[in-house]
């Protein structure tokens, strides 16, 4: 939910390098917060093939145009709303090895959507993960294609100080707020947690698209 906002104060492509700072501080806190509950075969299998394809995704993305990756972002964060419906209704089932696959696919689009956040849910509630589970693996499998995304910038120029100054700032909120969400989740219920996170796949793509349009 926090991309919309950046985007429009910075620019996508201002935005995405400092998320990622950001988002690799936050899924710190949520993997110290969750340690426990870490399921390491699929996290293993997914940041394989998932860490060089966010590097390549990262470089493909300073190469697009601004109004494509408004676009692009908000499209995408929409139809991963009926997409997840769509597994959960059927029951489906992905395994281990399938998991590296799709890691490898959400990995590049990841290098270019900033979050594996929205990308990675029905490839992880596919799998079997829900509540802790689900966030401390995918948390885990986030940090290792941050601190990919995080390299490739750096290394093409993507990331000023300026820019990682933000990304620590906006981080260190975004920590304490996961570790304060841990009390709340715990208390959910599995259907509203399926809720919450079709209700911030849905505000983040309308805005998206919206600042797209204007």
């Amino acid at each position: 939910m926090l991309l919309p906002v950046l985007v429009f104060q910075f620019g996508p492509k201002q935005a995405v390098p400092i998320m990622a700072i950001a988002a690799f501080m936050s899924n710190l806190a949520k993997v110290l917060a969750w340690w426990r509950e870490i399921d390491w075969c699929a996290f293993a299998a997914y940041s394989i093939s998932g860490v060089p394809a966010a590097a390549l995704g990262a470089r493909t993305l300073l190469e697009l145009p601004v109004r494509a990756i408004d676009i692009g972002l908000g499209a995408f964060f929409l139809a991963m709303i009926p997409a997840r419906r769509w597994l959960h209704a059927r029951s489906y089932r992905i395994r281990l090895w399938q998991l590296g696959v799709v890691g490898a696919i959400i990995g590049f689009l990841t290098g270019m959507v900033l979050s594996t956040g929205p990308l990675s849910v029905p490839a992880f509630t596919a799998y079997g993960l829900i509540k802790g589970g689900f966030l401390s693996t995918e948390a885990m499998s986030s940090l290792a294609l941050m601190a990919s995304k995080i390299v490739t910038f750096q290394q093409l120029g993507a990331l000023p100080f300026p820019a990682i100054i933000r990304g620590l700032i906006i981080g260190a909120s975004v920590m304490a707020g996961s570790f304060a969400g841990k009390i709340v989740v715990q208390r959910m219920s599995i259907r509203a947690f399926q809720f919450v996170l079709d209700g911030m796949l849905l505000i983040s793509g309308i805005s998206l698209l919206w600042e797209a349009a204007c």
